[in-house]
């Protein structure tokens, strides 16, 4: 762009913005927008002058403001589309009262509420910014970035899913592009990540949803998902191209379908500096609840027996970074696979069930040999009790969606075989989660160490109140992301994620009873310095970065964008005309008090000088 409306640059002492837009057309650019911010001396220059009501308010008394607009809306879809309109104003507020809100607005910005939102994207769309590609037209995916209008070395994050596999509710075709805004949002509120330098991207590949495909309003393809070769040479030409444009930007995948998902982590990871959050930062985020659990109970992490009931990519991820650690704590990789029993939709995933396994869940196959002598109803389907009853585990996780799976028997059988059970239930939302907190923690007399995936009120139980802990994955990827920026590493490792999750362990240490694994969700900003300094630090060491932080915690927050409004760069002339304006404005307001007291007049009222209007 040869003049552009505006550029974001380094100062000495901060980020600035050279401004070339006047007037109405910069209260038009969220980016630089700061409504009643601007002072007097930048409305004169910018050409804002009786554009704005007279006074000037910090941007202190305009969170405040907002914030009690925010509260003053009805229902969550009401504070979305608040929140919505804000960031389309004033980015900088916008993200100012995100972050001093988190915890309460997290629910707002991401899920549970985005799922309704994406639902109703094509009956209430408006401006996104965001890139749009399709599968229809591949030849379009270079200039549909180049309209984006990031340069190569602009950019350092790009979030990117196909639809299919949306949180709870499944293939949202075209509508998916909200979740990549979302996890955006939520990467700069976080851990600080420039929301200039950020791409959300949609890959549009049709969709089965046929009450889509029958809404006259819907904007995505209107056809079937492609599958197969047509899909595998998109994404190549896709990841070719995004890599060739964008060489040091973290490719995001999030929300891929199950038949996907692993594939196309796997086939990509070695090749481009790319990381899946629903595998990776689900099972980091897991991974810390489950070593601050161990770590609490005085335990070693190969000494334990892990079900997981819920064997998707979710579940299988969660299980690929916990054997991981256990080899690293002395196991080989068989050995550690035999410390997990995995149940999907048909039951324990063993050998004899053939072609029903995914591929990925083959190494977590048990023998058929093993249940042989279980005594169990079907061996063609073991159920989760029956798992536990014979193989009593001591760490329980729950990724299947199915409400009330971690029944009453089966958590007082774990429990009375395990001193103190590691519980998650961790399906989203929290009607689909396999247990609640407060069953739990009675079923076996608040003994249990539990996190789930959606938020928990604290429990009360004989005089202990239990803090539930969030296995939200907030907790790891803003941090990730932030880790593999600055250290600029060309790759993504099991060992960057594993470093991730131990961080967040560590924050925590041993939990007294009754105290969270996981910290707050409302110290995100703390948890996501810490963790980019551990991926930061991991990516050197593997030789996946050259960049060696001398100063680490010092580097890692000058490199988180912080929201506040960035010194206006102008001409000089701009500002030289605004004193002048002001010297000649005060020279005829004296001139006009000598002549009115010569006439003998009452003088005109004093006027404040433009510079200090009241604010």
């Amino acid at each position: 762009m040869a003049n552009p409306p505006y550029e974001f640059i380094a100062g000495p002492h901060g980020p600035q913005v050279r401004i070339q837009a006047r007037g109405a057309d910069v209260l038009n650019f969220p980016m630089v927008n700061r409504g009643t911010a601007f002072t007097w001396p930048e409305r004169h220059a910018l050409q804002l002058t009786g554009l704005l009501p007279p006074g000037v308010t910090s941007i202190e008394a305009q969170v405040r403001r907002v914030y009690g607009q925010f509260c003053a809306q009805s229902g969550n879809m009401a504070k979305y589309s608040y929140l919505s309109g804000l960031r389309d104003r004033n980015e900088v507020l916008f993200y100012r009262l995100f972050s001093e809100h988190i915890e309460e607005m997290m629910p707002i910005v991401y899920t549970p509420t985005i799922g309704e939102v994406i639902q109703r994207f094509s009956h209430g769309f408006s401006k996104l910014r965001a890139v749009f590609t399709s599968v229809d037209y591949p030849e379009q995916i270079q200039m549909s970035f180049e309209n984006f209008g990031l340069a190569s070395d602009e950019c350092d994050l790009i979030v990117v899913t196909d639809s299919e596999g949306i949180l709870g509710i499944g293939d949202q075709g075209i509508g998916g592009v909200q979740i990549a805004i979302g996890k955006l949002g939520i990467y700069t509120a976080a851990a600080g990540i420039d929301p200039h330098r950020v791409i959300p991207c949609v890959i549009d590949v049709g969709t089965d949803n046929m009450e889509l495909l029958n809404d006259e309003f819907y904007l995505g393809a209107r056809h079937s998902r492609i599958r197969g070769k047509a899909y595998d040479d998109f994404m190549d030409q896709f990841v070719e191209t995004v890599s060739r444009m964008y060489p040091n930007a973290l490719l995001h995948w999030e929300d891929f379908g199950a038949n996907n998902a692993h594939r196309v982590l796997e086939k990509y990871r070695d090749r481009v500096c790319s990381f899946n959050d629903d595998i990776q930062g689900t099972a980091a985020v897991v991974m810390a609840a489950v070593l601050s659990g161990v770590k609490t109970v005085g335990h070693k992490l190969r000494e334990q027996r892990v079900v997981i009931f819920g064997a998707g990519t979710a579940g299988i991820g969660i299980a690929d970074l916990l054997r991981d650690r256990m080899v690293r704590e002395g196991l080989t990789k068989d050995e550690a696979n035999r410390n997990f029993w995995c149940l999907g939709s048909h039951g324990l995933i063993h050998g004899g069930l053939g072609d029903q396994m995914r591929d990925f869940q083959r190494p977590y196959a048990r023998s058929v040999e093993e249940i042989k002598y279980w005594g169990v109803q079907d061996p063609d389907n073991v159920d989760l009790l029956e798992v536990v009853r014979n193989i009593q585990p001591t760490i329980l996780i729950g990724t299947s969606a199915r409400s009330g799976a971690f029944s009453e028997e089966v958590i007082r059988e774990m429990a009375a075989h395990c001193e103190r059970p590691i519980i998650m239930p961790l399906s989203n939302p929290t009607s689909r989660a396999e247990a609640v907190p407060a069953d739990i923690i009675e079923w076996t007399e608040g003994r249990a160490l539990v996190a789930t995936g959606s938020p928990f009120k604290p429990v009360e139980y004989k005089g202990i109140t239990y803090e539930i802990a969030q296995a939200n994955n907030a907790l790891v990827f803003p941090g990730l992301g932030l880790g593999v920026i600055v250290s600029k590493a060309s790759r993504v490792s099991d060992r960057m994620i594993a470093a991730a999750a131990e961080a967040v362990a560590d924050i925590q240490g041993v939990v007294p009873r009754g105290k969270s694994l996981l910290p707050s969700v409302n110290h995100l900003r703390m948890a996501s310095g810490v963790v980019a300094v551990k991926v930061a630090q991991s990516a050197y060491n593997e030789g996946l970065s050259e960049i060696k932080l001398e100063d680490p915690v010092q580097e890692v927050y000058e490199a988180m964008w912080q929201p506040q409004y960035p010194e206006i760069i102008l001409p000089e002339g701009d500002w030289r005309d605004y004193e002048d304006d002001l010297k000649a404005r005060r020279y005829a307001e004296r001139l006009a008090k000598r002549q009115a007291a010569k006439a003998g007049a009452a003088p005109p009222p004093e006027e404040a000088p433009a510079g200090d209007q009241p604010g």
